[in-house]
């Protein structure tokens, strides 16, 4: 097979695997769809929960009662189909990868996927209370929280993927480390600026509350010293199987 035969093959791949991933995400959604408005009830009750008596969302626009439900299901169809995404992209990478490397990044994408869902959940059912709460008792008297249902989906969403994405650390570090990019004795050195970086984000990625903030900074930290943990065992173990391959050879 000619070099541009065997590109045509993997664009050919790539494109099926793509085109099965977009159909999950489709069916999930259409099976969704009729709870659309049920799904934006319990996005809400967070913040229903923390407003003033009498207070209630709004819709500013005209169609946002109906497109915002519908926008939340995409996404939350999304966050269901993760793991068959994930299970194509493995499905196309796995073929071009070393037995030592399928070792790896098999158990990698099933933590990557569970690390990101309990990023969520902790955004859910802990941050969400408790920065609500604190936006609620801060307003400025007389003035009540009437918060528009496409600006709070914006908001939760944006949140969500912050600390999702956050909780992807010790994935992140791991692969630093079996790459050989870095270590993990470097990365200990390091730890006074990670946890100052950490808080940083916390401030750039959360809302303007302290409270956001370091809930987000420090489980930052806790999972960086945890990849930290499991990344050198990956890079002791590639270390000894270097040395071994030395004797042998």
């Amino acid at each position: 097979m000619s070099d541009s035969q065997s590109l045509i093959s993997h664009l050919i791949d790539l494109r099926n695997s793509m085109l099965k991933g977009i159909g999950c995400i489709l069916v999930i959604f259409c099976g969704l769809a009729f709870f659309a408005q049920d799904l934006y009830q319990w996005l809400a009750e967070p913040l229903l929960a923390s407003l003033p008596e009498n207070a209630t969302m709004i819709a500013t626009d005209v169609a946002s009662p109906f497109f915002a439900p519908f926008k939340l299901t995409l996404v939350v169809s999304f966050f269901v189909a993760i793991p068959y995404v994930l299970y194509q992209v493995w499905s196309f990478v796995a073929p071009g990868l070393y037995k030592n490397e399928k070792r790896l990044i098999a158990p990698l994408m099933f933590s990557s996927t569970l690390l990101f869902y309990a990023g969520v959940a902790f955004a859910y059912f802990v941050v969400f209370p408790l920065a609500f709460t604190f936006f609620a008792n801060v307003a400025p008297e007389g003035v009540v929280m009437n918060t528009d249902i496409n600006s709070y989906l914006s908001f939760v969403l944006k949140i969500f993927f912050a600390f999702g994405l956050s909780f992807e650390i010790p994935v992140a570090i791991i692969l630093l480390c079996w790459t050989g990019v870095t270590s993990a004795e470097s990365l200990r050195t390091k730890r006074p600026y990670v946890i100052v970086g950490a808080f940083i984000m916390g401030m750039l990625l959360t809302p303007p509350d302290v409270i956001s903030q370091i809930l987000l900074a420090i489980p930052m930290w806790i999972l960086f010293e945890v990849g930290i943990v499991i990344g050198s065992m990956y890079a002791s173990r590639n270390q000894s199987s270097d040395n071994s391959e030395q004797k042998i050879g």
